[in-house]
């Protein structure tokens, strides 16, 4: 069993469900992936779902708070990369034209985070792990697997992920570039031109399935809605780009078998 004990610093270490409609999400996933889940309060009146594989932390979800809600936030999959130091990353995001929506803050016992959005607008989290040190479990089906970077201007995205999370892109064929953080490709970024013309940047989250095809129909069954796929990547594997019924967007994705 793929287990993963611990994140390096610049890794994709967690992924968390913002989402309008909590009881009917968990339906979704827990049918979609076979994930267990955990409830455990956080606050007076708001719920944390941690959701599981093999008894191994796989993704968070919670109730999109008022504030989000006010603001016309839509469902979504929220983003996080493991840092060495919540406090100094923000700050060295901040002198790099990060815009901040959550300063660095404690999260109970389990670590301190801050949230923020990339000089093109992408908005992503850092996570200072504690006991919490995120997706424990990864490379086979129903989990978390890669994440591609939605971008109006992937130069000057890719040098500020370079500054501050120590990044480093490779171009491959079609303008795509991919993420190495330090020799883990991690994720890419895609052409600008791929972009829908009104769509906001956005990290777009990937999750491992066995077929492809047969997950897609599962999610439409169970009320997903989608947008793109499925289609093959030469070499690369076989993708789907889909919404949950809330309208969280995500993706499946079919590794190719290897040459």
């Amino acid at each position: 069993m793929p287990q993963v004990d611990s994140h390096v610093p610049g890794a994709f270490c967690w992924i968390e469900l913002a989402t309008s409609d909590q009881p009917a999400a968990k339906a979704f996933y827990t049918a979609l992936f076979n994930w267990q889940y955990r409830d455990n309060p956080m606050g007076p009146e708001a719920i944390y779902t941690m959701f599981t594989l093999q008894d191994r932390n796989a993704a968070g979800c919670y109730t999109l708070q008022p504030d989000e809600a006010k603001l016309g936030i839509p469902p979504h999959w929220n983003l996080y990369v493991s840092v060495a130091s919540a406090d100094a990353t923000a700050a060295l995001a901040a002198t790099n034209n990060a815009r901040a929506f959550c300063p660095p803050i404690d999260v109970a016992t389990h670590g301190r985070m801050a949230t923020m959005a990339d000089p093109t607008g992408a908005v992503f989290s850092i996570w200072e792990p504690k006991t919490h040190t995120g997706v424990g479990i990864q490379r086979e089906h129903a989990t978390f697997c890669w994440a591609d970077l939605s971008t109006p201007d992937p130069t000057r995205a890719a040098e500020f992920y370079a500054a501050v999370l120590g990044w480093s892109t490779e171009p491959s064929d079609g303008g795509y570039l991919h993420i190495l953080n330090q020799n883990d490709y991690i994720g890419g970024i895609p052409p600008a031109a791929n972009r829908g013309p009104h769509q906001p940047p956005h990290w777009l989250i990937y999750f491992q399935v066995d077929d492809c095809e047969a997950a897609t129909t599962q999610a439409i069954q169970l009320g997903a809605k989608v947008y793109a796929g499925p289609m093959s990547i030469e070499h690369v594997g076989r993708m789907t780009v889909l919404a949950d019924p809330q309208g969280a967007i995500f993706s499946l994705f079919q590794p190719a078998p290897p040459q």
